[in-house]
């Protein structure tokens, strides 16, 4: 896995339909986790963090309904967007899916297009730069398209490592993220870096960043993490 690739878990107990899904997430360049049973959903989204759960409503054994509500009732899972699947049409079960806490709610037969753009939409709520968007902070500018930093106007040099850790701190300014957190967004789920790594890049962000003559932006959490303001 490249760390760049939003993770999408992948929830759906129909072979071939699961099939076509995963070959699209992944022509889309995303990184795709799979489930066929609700109860491999919630360990897996518990252990790989997804930063998207695409969510069949009718599995075997736990529901994707009842997935959905103890993903939103658990802290470790309750930020992740899901975009429940399901061929109930009626009002009422696209009310209750909505108001259990799904992000979208999509009714069998959909168009695969449509479900791209609106995991596109997801994301660009929950990992922007990871669809292109610009960010600011004060007078730091991060431009995902183009992979620019710019403080003040003056263009900063940074390696691929600090764009994307500067690049997460800046999709949650103040959230504080625990090295942990930030080797698996950083790095990626299946490498194993030491978390002193973290401190390295942090401190080689820090530098880059102070080149500007700016004040340093990042606020370190004794016995936590790091955070952005």
């Amino acid at each position: 896995m490249t760390a760049e690739k939003p993770c999408v878990l992948l929830v759906e107990d129909e072979p071939a339909q699961r099939e076509i899904l995963r070959y699209n997430l992944a022509s889309e360049g995303y990184e795709v986790t799979m489930a066929e049973n609700g109860d491999d959903a919630l360990l897996l989204a518990d252990e790989v963090k997804p930063d998207l759960v695409l969510l069949d409503w009718m599995l075997p054994g736990v529901s994707g309904i009842e997935v959905l509500r103890r993903m939103k009732a658990s802290r470790q899972t309750a930020e992740i967007p899901v975009i429940m699947l399901s061929a109930r049409s009626e009002e009422m079960d696209r009310v209750r899916g909505l108001e259990t806490g799904a992000d979208d709610y999509m009714i069998k037969p959909y168009s695969v297009s449509e479900l791209m753009a609106r995991i596109r939409t997801q994301l660009r709520r929950t990992r922007p730069v990871s669809v292109g968007e610009r960010l600011e902070f004060d007078d730091i500018v991060l431009d995902g398209e183009t992979h620019r930093v710019t403080r003040g106007g003056v263009e900063l040099k940074l390696g691929p490592t600090e764009f994307r850790l500067l690049a997460t701190l800046m999709e949650k300014p103040g959230r504080v993220w625990s090295r942990e957190q930030l080797l698996d967004r950083v790095w990626g789920r299946d490498v194993y870096v030491d978390t002193r790594t973290v401190d390295v890049h942090v401190g080689r962000l820090r530098k880059s960043l102070s080149r500007s003559g700016g004040s340093d932006p990042l606020r370190t959490v004794r016995g936590t993490g790091y955070s952005l303001g």
